[in-house]
């Protein structure tokens, strides 16, 4: 087995462990042996004509109140798949994001027994999951479905030129925000993070909370961390980490993390954010608490859904966060890194091998790819016109999203798609000790490096 991935999987019981304080983890055990070469399906096996039961099981994370409309689409592509493939039934099998990705896909990986279609993201779960021969080889199937070229982005699920995964959708990171509140008080969206750092002080003058925030789970602090290095140091570090080209410890990375803990030691997020959940943090914006939150796009069907957002419907905006000086380009989080895998088992059996076709050609539709947009905002994975786009929703804040993207003039991938788990498990560890103020920002960083040496040399 590959170092990178032993590595990996016998961290799982300690990662999981530190998972509930510190956010981000690892996963682990022992893979099975293996050849160590990506199983490939060359798309001949078709199904015998039979109608005798057989199951698969889609390991999915659409749980909870805010994920609805997206497990709506995926019932609906399930039923469509199901009538199409005698003898088939799909057992539905919903998981936490988080606990499927760092803990229980792991574990299933590590046991070489994954679910036949499964929720993962690309960079770099899935890459790492097919050097280990563990992921189906999709690119034959999208060859016969006419599907390869109508991505916007294949390149996290791809591996020596072989597809192992589909995005579900895209998104980019940026303020949600109440534009009531700002149009009450004559507050303007900011064009620099200087004009942003004293509009969060008027905010917090006024008695209310700048950014909504909630950091039990480090991912989401890591948001706005992510971005603001990505200003102080430029999109361009985090590509270097893993070769050795660029370093965490560089003095632009402090300055960024150091400006992350000057709005945590001015009060701009609410006291105790630790111990807050993610519906916590949308929940700080929907009450009118807090004005400004940092989140993903997909956040948007949240505050569209009268359940969800109550009153608030039609009074959220959303902006890209600022450059810091006038003028700059605007850079900003975009990708499409999560998605669904299958596992290589599946060649091995003709009718699961169709039941994986039918899923693939039914769920990857411009159809379905719309449906997404319009009823869950998320934006799509597959190349569709910004104009086409926004022609599919009037509403101001899917409006307001598509006016960000318009602005972007660079944009980079999340960070976690660029390093190793390890890594990512530190990095983690760190922002929440600068949260809780235990730890300095150099100092930080020099833990996150000792962490990316570690991983870096294992690979070699």
């Amino acid at each position: 087995m590959k170092k990178s991935l032993m590595l990996l999987l016998t961290c799982i019981f300690v990662a999981s462990a530190l998972l509930a304080g510190c956010g981000k983890s690892n996963g682990g055990g022992n893979a099975p042996a293996n050849e160590g070469q990506a199983t490939t399906n060359n798309g001949g096996n078709e199904a015998q004509a039979t109608d005798e039961p057989f199951e698969i099981t889609i390991r999915h994370t659409q749980v909870g109140e805010s994920k609805k409309f997206r497990l709506a689409m995926l019932e609906d592509v399930v039923k469509q798949t199901e009538a199409a493939v005698p003898g088939l039934t799909v057992k539905l099998d919903a998981v936490d994001s988080e606990v499927n990705r760092k803990e229980k896909l792991r574990g299933e990986m590590a046991a070489g027994k994954p679910p036949e279609i499964f929720d993962v993201f690309g960079s770099p779960d899935a890459q790492l999951y097919a050097k280990e021969g563990l992921m189906l080889d999709l690119t034959p199937i999208l060859d016969e479905l006419g599907l390869k070229d109508k991505f916007t982005t294949l390149s996290p699920f791809t591996l020596d030129g072989k597809i192992y995964g589909l995005p579900i959708g895209g998104s980019i990171e940026g303020f949600f925000y109440n534009k009531d509140y700002f149009e009450q008080k004559g507050l303007k969206i900011p064009t620099t993070l200087d004009e942003l750092d004293k509009l969060a002080e008027a905010i917090k003058a006024d008695g209310k909370i700048p950014f909504a925030q909630a950091s039990k789970d480090a991912w989401i602090p890591l948001m706005t961390t992510n971005n603001l290095w990505s200003y102080y140091a430029g999109p361009e570090i985090t590509y270097g980490f893993k070769t050795g080209e660029t370093k965490w410890t560089d003095e632009k990375m402090v300055t960024a993390i150091a400006k992350h803990k000057e709005w945590v030691d001015k009060g701009y997020f609410k006291k105790g954010e630790l111990g807050f959940e993610y519906a916590d943090m949308r929940n700080q914006v929907i009450t009118g608490e807090a004005i400004m939150m940092m989140d993903g796009s997909w956040a948007n069907s949240v505050f569209r859904d009268p359940e969800q957002a109550g009153d608030m419907v039609g009074k959220i905006g959303f902006f890209n966060m600022p450059p810091l000086n006038t003028g700059d380009p605007v850079v900003v989080m975009q990708d499409a890194n999560n998605g669904y895998g299958f596992s290589a088992a599946v060649a091995e059996d003709p009718r699961k091998l169709q039941a994986v076709k039918e899923f693939i050609k039914n769920m990857w539709t411009d159809e379905m790819q719309l449906r997404g947009l319009q009823e869950d905002g998320v934006l799509p994975a597959m190349k569709m016109d910004l104009e086409q786009m926004k022609t599919t929703s009037d509403d101001p804040l899917m409006q307001d999203i598509f006016k960000a993207v318009s602005e972007i003039g660079t944009s980079f991938p999340a960070f976690d798609a660029l390093v190793q788990a390890e890594v990512n498990t530190a990095l983690s560890m760190g922002i929440q000790q600068i949260i809780g103020g235990e730890i300095e920002p150099a100092k930080m960083l020099e833990n996150v490096q000792a962490a990316q040496d570690a991983a870096n040399a294992a690979e070699q």
